[in-house]
């Protein structure tokens, strides 16, 4: 039987980027090499405006991919407050505990959730404006020249 760690990393859900998201939150350094975007999308729900998908992007290890997917089905149906309410430690659980190790990869899903939540709306631009991938890339190209 498989554990859920191992049922998040074998089907990870709401994975890839969102055309026309209303929110798009990143976490993470290029530096260390653990990233992850994520976008939301929002509708209306009994005069509530609730999440109403998120998916994400992730350069990082295997229980940040487990903790994104598990995180952005639980934040579903939720506010804003809601899901601004919730902790890495929560954002995982479904999880089991993770190894002390690993908590910083609950931590950079919950960054990428609060950088979502609470900076402005995505703009059209910034929604169809460089990926995960594109930030990645090196800025100046690094030219080697050779003397004979």
């Amino acid at each position: 039987m498989n554990s859920p760690i191992d049922d998040a990393l074998n089907n990870p859900q709401n994975l890839g980027e969102m055309s026309g998201a209303d929110a798009i939150g990143t976490a993470g350094s290029s530096d260390c090499g653990d990233m992850l975007r994520l976008w939301i999308k929002f509708r209306e729900e009994e005069g509530r405006r609730v999440i109403d998908r998120a998916t994400f992007q992730s350069f990082g290890c295997q229980t940040a991919i487990a903790v994104a997917s598990v995180a952005t089905e639980m934040i579903k149906g939720k506010t804003a407050e809601e899901a601004l309410a919730l902790s890495g430690a929560g954002l995982s659980a479904p999880l089991g505990p993770l190894p002390p190790m690993k908590i910083h990869c609950a931590q950079l899903v919950e960054g990428a959730l609060k950088n979502a939540l609470t900076g402005t709306p995505a703009s059209p631009v910034a929604a169809t404006g460089p990926t995960l991938r594109d930030s990645l890339q090196p800025q100046q190209k690094l030219q080697i020249k050779f003397h004979s």
